[in-house]
């Protein structure tokens, strides 16, 4: 597991890569939420660029960010997303729970 993050202006980015597997996810979990709960974010931005791969682990990892942001009242925005993790959100129904954007400006 690898990942970046930067607060700007009440808007948390973290940018995820690799692949998110039952190998990471429950660390990327961790991460995110403890990242959520020291920043307080208006906005959280999870970037999946760098992402090539998401299986139903990385489900999860969108809900509990989600469930996080709902928790103070803010919102969580996903971008950059590839064809195959976009299949699994698509299946899932994520894309109607979160808002999907190709590009953060």
């Amino acid at each position: 597991m690898h990942f970046t993050s930067f607060l700007e202006e009440g808007r948390l980015t973290v940018a995820l890569t690799g692949e998110i597997d039952h190998h990471c996810a429950k660390s990327y979990i961790q991460a995110i939420a403890a990242k959520i709960e020291a920043y307080t974010p208006e906005v959280c931005v999870l970037d999946f660029q760098d992402v090539s791969f998401v299986d139903s682990s990385g489900i999860a990892v969108v809900i509990n960010a989600l469930r996080c942001m709902t928790q103070i009242e803010g919102k969580l925005l996903l971008t950059g997303i590839a064809p195959q993790p976009m299949r699994v959100f698509r299946a899932s129904g994520i894309d109607k729970l979160v808002e999907i954007k190709e590009a953060v400006s």
